[in-house]
């Protein structure tokens, strides 16, 4: 799969969570979730652009347990990138596996995340732990397929939405590592 994905810097929760209301966007959840990062024993995933993570979603009494693998950004204006993911029953196990051979643990990224949909595209409002708000809009896609229409489809969103500027191509975890 194909993942394209912009997120932007936004105000505040409200007034986005207004507009979203005011285009015609279904609320569909809630949920928390909780990112632990791996670098590998042999490439620096921060300079290969890749990421490794264990993510634990909590909804309601719902717990959801994904690896997930994304590959390097393939474009200059979004996160577009290659995205692989699986369901695992135990992220300590997972966890004790990855370090036994060689994978070390870079750090947790907390976030409370509302999700929303609108036609084809996924909306979230994150509150990231130690992060100001911010609004992602992503359009998944199967690998080969043309991502520009989709990139280009999410800024048209944005500015539908009042955003213009305040756009990040780095990950949460990115931009936590440079406050701290």
């Amino acid at each position: 799969m194909i993942e394209v994905e912009v997120k932007a810097k936004i105000d505040n929760f409200e007034d986005m969570e207004k507009k979203l209301n005011e285009l015609g966007a279904l609320k569909t959840k809630k949920e928390f979730q909780e990112d632990i990062y791996f670098n590998s024993p042999v490439v620096d995933f921060a300079k290969t652009d890749e990421a490794l993570r264990i993510r634990t979603t909590k909804e309601n009494d719902i717990t959801n347990i994904f690896i997930t693998y994304k590959g390097p950004k393939i474009d200059a204006n979004s996160k577009t990138r290659k995205e692989i993911e699986m369901g695992i029953e135990d992220s300590e196990k997972c966890a004790g596996i990855f370090e036994a051979i060689g994978f070390k643990k870079v750090r947790a990224v907390r976030k409370d995340r509302q999700y929303f949909t609108y036609e084809n595209f996924e909306i979230s409002l994150d509150d990231v732990e130690g992060l100001d708000p911010y609004m992602e809009i992503e359009i998944a896609l199967e690998d080969g397929s043309d991502y520009n229409d989709a990139q280009k489809s999410i800024f048209e969103l944005f500015e539908k939405l009042g955003i213009t500027d305040g756009f990040e191509r780095t990950s949460y975890l990115e931009l936590l590592e440079n406050i701290y």
